[in-house]
Parts: C-alpha cells; sequence; structure tokens
C-alpha cells in the first residue's frame, strides 16, 4: 500500500481497524471475552500496578483518556463479569478505587502474549532505529493535537 501525504489519516484508521481485527481473532482462539479496546485499556492499567493495589477511578479515567462517567460505566462491566472490584472508600463515598480480580489477572496475563505477537507483527522487518523514528513522529502527532 502506497501512503500518500494527504491521506496519512486514512491509513491510520486502517491501521487502527487491523489492529482490532487481530486482536480480536487472537482473543476468540483463546476463548476469551471481546472486549471494547476501552476495557482492555483498563485491565492493561489495572495490571501494571503492584498485585493488590487499587486505582483511584479518577486516575483510572485520566489514564484511559476517558472522562469519569464513561470510565464508571466501562468499569462496571468489567465488574459484572467478574474482573474486576470496585471498593468505595470508607471515610468519602465520592471516592471509589479499582482492583483486578483473580479472574482479570488470569485474563491480562494471556493477553500479554497476544500483545507482544501483535508488537512483533506490526514491527516486522523494522530496525530499531526505525522503530525509535517512527515512536517520535506519532508522539509528535499526538502532541499536535494535544495541545
Amino acid at each position: 500500500m502506497k501512503v500518500e501525504v494527504n491521506s496519512s489519516s486514512s491509513v491510520i484508521s486502517h491501521i487502527h481497524s487491523l489492529l482490532q481485527d487481530f486482536v480480536r481473532t487472537r482473543l476468540q482462539n483463546e476463548g476469551l471475552p471481546d472486549f471494547a479496546s476501552s476495557h482492555g485499556n483498563i485491565l492493561f492499567q489495572l495490571s501494571i500496578v503492584p498485585p493488590n493495589s487499587t486505582m483511584q477511578m479518577k486516575e483510572l479515567a485520566e489514564k484511559i483518556n476517558r472522562d469519569k462517567s464513561t470510565t464508571t460505566v466501562l468499569v462496571r462491566k468489567l465488574e459484572s463479569e467478574g474482573f474486576v472490584q470496585i471498593i468505595q472508600d470508607s471515610k468519602d463515598k465520592r471516592i471509589r478505587s479499582v482492583k483486578l480480580t483473580e479472574k482479570g489477572r488470569n485474563f491480562t496475563e494471556k493477553t500479554s502474549s497476544i500483545s507482544k505477537a501483535l508488537t512483533q507483527t506490526f514491527y516486522k522487518d523494522f530496525t530499531e532505529e526505525e522503530k525509535k523514528q517512527f515512536c517520535g513522529f506519532l508522539e509528535r502527532i499526538c502532541n499536535n493535537f494535544e495541545d
């Protein structure tokens, strides 16, 4: 596929679709649920905190780039499926934290291999220098929109 400068956003959209298909297929092959990418991101964010630690809903919302109300809906879905536990602060009822359950930890362990395969496919035939340059370009694009 030849990429024209003015069609870069279209190519990015196409890549996004291919990435989703890749993950969905691998999840199906592993017998794992096909969550929305935001659900997967929540589970990932919770998996990188120390075991049995919690993350406040506000912090989680910031990490997944969603507002608190959207994050709450996403987390409730994961809670109903048994992947996370919501814990209400005993002193301030407005503060809620989230932590992975055993089922959530098992899910993130299994998806780790899918993530590695995705990265290997993504960067196939790239040199280390090309990977660094590419990530730098992506970071600049993100910064352009965040400014």
